[in-house]
């Protein structure tokens, strides 16, 4: 079986938790980002939706984000899921949550009026009140165990603390347990190695050509 080969785009957030998840593994793997404006006929060949990421297993794509995630943790043990039925439950439940998390930092990002800014930055406020309930203050989600819902999580913490640096928004002032946990994330080698060096100009290109609300 040769590398898989993972297909994403810079800054793409379900790929960035692709490529932790490798490295967490220790899996040898090759990484090719594509412009998915323009993607090349190849890759609309290999993926039945023509969305990223697609992780290229000897010809076979698995797409999808959890599902990569669920392959890559079966096919490379040990598995980083809790041994508990119940908590491997909540563990995926609390992961799949995130997803909403992703799409209202997108929206906030590109909102272009302050009235439509205000309106996102409320309802991602409330999303991450939901997950602040449900952390304990503990360096992860489920304690001192690096977890799939850190994975999950780990892309939200750098576009947070990237946007705060961009434009002083804190996101996560009024969540102490957040706190602790997203730093933890951040301060992780592999986080750190998940994704492109330069994000956050590419981040701060994309919001500026926008007319982004929330540069001010």
């Amino acid at each position: 079986m040769s590398k898989p080969r993972l297909i994403s785009f810079k800054i793409c957030p379900f790929a960035q938790r692709s490529v932790l998840l490798l490295k967490e593994k220790k899996v040898d793997f090759d990484l090719e980002f594509i412009n998915p404006d323009e993607p090349p006929l190849w890759f609309t060949e290999l993926s039945p939706t023509g969305k990223v990421p697609v992780l290229d297993v000897d010809g076979t794509a698995v797409f999808e984000s959890a599902v990569i995630a669920e392959y890559l943790d079966e096919t490379n043990p040990p598995s980083i899921h809790p041994a508990d039925p119940l908590l491997r439950a909540t563990n995926r439940a609390w992961v799949e949550y995130t997803s909403d998390i992703y799409m209202s930092i997108f929206k906030m990002i590109m909102a272009k009026e302050e009235a439509g800014l205000k309106s996102v930055q409320a309802e991602l406020d409330d999303q991450l009140a939901g997950l602040d309930e449900v952390s304990s203050n503990t360096p992860f989600f489920n304690g001192d165990s690096f977890s799939m819902v850190d994975i999950a999580a780990a892309p939200i913490a750098v576009r947070l603390d990237i946007i705060k640096e961009l434009t002083g928004f804190d996101a996560l002032a009024e969540h102490e347990n957040l706190q602790t946990w997203f730093a933890n994330l951040l301060a992780r080698d592999t986080v750190q190695a998940s994704y492109v060096p330069d994000l956050k100009d590419i981040l701060a290109a994309r919001m500026k050509a926008n007319g982004s609300a929330i540069l001010g």
